[in-house]
């Protein structure tokens, strides 16, 4: 169930916090934005961003506390925000979570398709089909969800922009990784796909793709470790995400569809290392246990 996190108290947070802008992003004043999987990671770096640049966020989280949490920093910084609690693979919540946005705030002006699932992370002979399925449905099928709901109110509203959120792993492969990596690939293929048919209407459809970013905390030694093969020598923060977000959201953009941005310091530019695989080929299945 969609569950709106005590919308009476949001609801006031949204009339007493002032908008306020940084220059060069006047153009997403009073815009209203979903940011998907916002509780944590690239997501709440995104969202606080918007907010930072006079947004209205509507956070979105499959886990109340997160969605709170992040709405919190945003209010707390002098941003609008409200958290919404949906899963973005359940048409019904995904549904129901749009409708109430537009009753409660207005037409959907920017959309963040940041939700995803990696975890667990299980090579090709330890998987099934329900994990295959679960992968998918948050990854991909999330994005279909929102990206439909939403388009349709940009369109009867004269335009938006959606930005999905795609991975290296679109393109080049992750070991273990064959039911994440094959969502990041229809992902890439899907937002393409989606410019053609919502260009005429004016909704624009680009994704970003992040690098190795550090959104679980890493230790000194493993960020040195990840980072030493990247061309700019270290492992990206979420923050690092949040400049193309706003870019692609902005009138700068006016002119983009069907694009996907790389931010991963230049890993992707080089022949690919195996030091920033996150399974280690050690970790296999054995021969003996097949």
């Amino acid at each position: 169930m969609v569950n709106w996190g005590g919308l009476e108290h949001w609801e006031q947070t949204l009339i007493e916090s002032p908008s306020r802008t940084t220059t060069g992003y006047e153009s997403l004043n009073d815009k209203l934005v979903v940011v998907t999987g916002a509780g944590n990671g690239i997501g709440r770096a995104i969202a606080q961003r918007f907010g930072s640049v006079g947004a209205v966020v509507v956070v979105n989280d499959i886990d109340q506390g997160d969605a709170e949490a992040t709405a919190e920093t945003i209010v707390a910084a002098g941003g609008r925000a409200m958290p919404v609690v949906a899963d973005v693979s359940d048409g019904e919540q995904v549904a129901i979570m749009f409708e109430n946005t537009t009753a409660a705030l207005g037409p959907v002006d920017v959309l963040v398709n940041n939700a995803g699932l990696i975890d667990p992370m299980l090579h090709f002979f330890e998987a099934d089909e329900a994990w295959w399925r679960r992968i998918l449905d948050v990854n991909l099928t999330g994005h279909f969800l929102c990206c439909q709901q939403a388009a349709r109110i940009m369109a009867k509203n004269g335009g938006g922009s959606i930005i999905n959120m795609s991975s290296g792993g679109a393109t080049q492969a992750h070991r273990s990784f064959t039911a994440y990596d094959a969502a990041k690939g229809g992902i890439e293929a899907f937002t393409r796909a989606l410019a053609l048919d919502l260009g005429p209407y004016n909704v624009r459809v680009n994704a970003l793709m992040p690098g190795s970013i550090d959104t679980s905390g890493l230790t000194t030694e493993e960020r040195a470790h990840q980072g030493e093969d990247i061309p700019l020598g270290r492992v990206g923060d979420p923050f690092d995400m949040t400049g193309a977000a706003l870019f692609l959201a902005s009138d700068d953009a006016s002119y983009i569809t069907g694009d996907v941005i790389k931010i991963d310091g230049g890993m992707l530019a080089q022949q690919r290392s195996a030091t920033v695989d996150i399974v280690d080929l050690a970790g296999f299945p054995k021969l003996a246990d097949l």
